[in-house]
């Protein structure tokens, strides 16, 4: 059974997807990405989800947790905080106990039951990722060579049966950067999804939206989609402005 009780992060994304529309959840990798999401946010008044990688706990043992968390906590509008590819159970359950995340999203199949239901008894939401979507994230360990395997409606029918309150399926969205071709869709595919989505209560989060546009933003929200990760669209642009004006590390 999908979580039952106040969770922002699941409240975000519900008013999303009774009103239409898909909130955006921010991957950031350190204090500047997650200001820019508050800031960004509290500009068009409109709620938002900092997303880290599980790198933010391996690299500093969850101190930008803390500080992402502060930042959601003191920001005007509605602003969550959610892991993204959690793929070891030992993690999940420190990322867990560190506090700061209102979600997590779990890829160890095997364990998604008992994760799902150690998470809910933190109140913290499950999201997971059925099938395969292909390439790689920045972040997130070893998927660059696993092959795509698209969601069909009895996988994510067999994942919502067992607890799990956001579903990311695998419809032709890729991970990273796409081929001069751009994305291949089967959006028929999301719609049944969603349609077993819609039964179960839970909520569809796209991965892979590099270089969508705002027509195609539409077809999947109107199929949906409620919750977009975003990565490249705001992390390339802090990498290309630091080259620009000329930033060089100096810590070595």
């Amino acid at each position: 059974m999908p979580f039952r009780g106040h969770n922002r992060a699941l409240d975000i994304v519900n008013t999303a997807a009774a009103g239409g529309y898909a909130v955006p959840a921010m991957c950031c990798f350190n204090l500047e990405g997650i200001l820019a999401t508050v800031k960004a946010a509290e500009a068009k008044r409109s709620p938002a989800i900092i997303q880290l990688f599980p790198c933010a706990i391996e690299f500093a043992d969850g101190l930008l947790i803390h500080a992402a968390k502060e930042a959601a906590d003191k920001a005007s509008v509605p602003v969550a905080v959610h892991m993204d590819h959690a793929q070891s159970p030992g993690l999940i359950r420190h990322a867990a106990e560190l506090g700061g995340f209102d979600g997590i999203m779990e890829e160890n199949l095997a364990k998604t039951k008992e994760l799902t239901s150690f998470l809910h008894s933190k109140g913290i939401i499950v999201e997971a990722e059925p099938g395969r979507i292909n390439g790689g994230e920045d972040g997130v360990a070893d998927t660059e060579d696993l092959e795509g395997i698209l969601t069909t409606p009895e996988q994510a029918e067999e994942f919502i049966s067992l607890g799990i309150d956001w579903l990311a399926p695998a419809f032709g969205s890729v991970h990273g950067k796409y081929d001069p071709k751009g994305p291949q869709l089967d959006l028929e595919r999301l719609e049944r999804i969603h349609e077993t989505a819609c039964k179960g209560g839970i909520q569809l989060v796209l991965h892979g939206a590099a270089g969508f546009d705002e027509k195609l933003y539409g077809m999947c929200i109107k199929r949906g989609v409620a919750k977009v990760n975003i990565n490249g669209a705001m992390n390339s642009h802090f990498t290309a402005v630091l080259a620009e004006t000329g930033w060089q590390d100096t810590t070595n």
